[in-house]
């Protein structure tokens, strides 16, 4: 689930919350779950991984990650994604461009120390996207993390992503292709809209 404080009160993001609140109630399955497709010019290669959108204050849409996997790198070397989320309970598509940056280290602190020990078991012992010997391997590590006891303090290596669209395009399915297409684009501080043809 993603939680909502003190959203925004601009259109896009209105539409936004009801059509979140559409697919809750339609029981979408992983209705948090969004697409974040980056590009790194060190690599020339274009990522997209699904990472769980935790949530949106004012207009910041917040997620964590460990800081020294491919995304983040891809993130310091360019810091504009494209994100999507895709709910087939409501058949309803919404595709954002967006800036990206670190979220300030204090809210990364906070929101570490109130998740499960198991969650930051897992993100201490994972060095993500590494090369590893097997799987049990990864059982291993994360579990004699777990038995230590501490997992309140958050690794250096860890923490929150927060990025900020300046273009939201809500895509709603229709079974003649009809499907409806509204754009809004940020310029100069204030939403402007506009349809597209399917």
């Amino acid at each position: 689930m993603i939680k909502f404080n003190n959203i925004s009160s601009e259109e896009p993001y209105l539409i936004f919350q009801d059509w979140y609140q559409a697919a809750v109630n339609a029981g979408q399955l992983r209705v948090q779950a969004i697409a974040i497709s980056s590009y790194n010019p060190k690599t020339e290669l274009v990522d997209s991984r699904f990472v769980n959108l935790k949530y949106i204050e004012h207009d910041r849409w917040v997620f964590f990650s460990n800081y020294n996997g491919p995304k983040a790198k891809a993130f310091e070397t360019n810091k504009t994604i494209s994100a999507l989320f895709y709910w087939n309970a409501t058949d309803a598509q919404i595709r954002m461009r967006a800036h990206i940056e670190k979220l300030p280290a204090e809210e990364s602190d906070a929101y570490f120390k109130a998740r499960d020990p198991e969650k930051n078991a897992l993100a201490i012992s994972s060095a993500q996207s590494q090369e590893i010997k097997s799987y049990e391997e990864v059982v291993k590590n994360y579990q004699a993390v777990l038995e230590k006891g501490d997992t309140s303090v958050r690794p250096e290596y860890w923490g929150g992503f927060q990025f900020t669209p300046y273009y939201i395009e809500f895509w709603s399915g229709d079974r003649n292709r009809l499907n409806k297409r509204q754009v809004f684009t940020k310029k100069q501080g204030s939403w402007k809209s506009k349809f597209l043809q399917p």
